[in-house]
């Protein structure tokens, strides 16, 4: 008896806070680290830091508003230590856009790297709003 009260008082205040970002509406822009184009070379998926001030996400691609982000990258780096040092990305995102962020490095040996767009692909399902006239 005592459980199924405990339940009933707690159950509704965790309830919202189950819901996540997944309430979009019907427009929004997605960031990913993943790598999409095969082949380049020198080129490493990265890793998306923070987006604004926002960080630890819990959802790859990231769901974001469309427009201007500063987006902070780092690369992987197995065996350096403390790891790469981070680079912010200014971008102005599209709505229904999905955004993949690499790492480009010089060669295979350097730690120089700069962040990349590997490519832009369209969200499905997603519906860019029409401007009224």
């Amino acid at each position: 008896m005592r459980k199924k009260l405990l339940l009933a008082l707690v159950l509704p205040f965790a309830t919202p806070a189950c819901q996540t970002l997944d309430t979009w509406g019907p427009t929004w822009s997605e960031v990913s680290g993943q790598r999409y184009v095969g082949g380049i070379l020198y080129r490493r998926p990265a890793i998306i830091e923070h987006i604004d001030q926002r960080g630890a996400f819990n959802s790859d691609p990231i769901k974001v508003e469309p427009g201007k982000h500063a987006i902070q990258v780092s690369a992987p780096t197995p065996g350096w230590p403390g790891g790469s040092n981070i680079q912010v990305m200014n971008l102005d995102l599209e709505p229904c856009k999905t955004y993949y962020l690499n790492a480009q490095f010089e060669n295979n040996v350097s730690q120089d790297w700069t962040p990349v767009i590997d490519y832009v692909q369209p969200i499905p399902g997603c519906v860019v709003p029409t401007k009224k006239s």
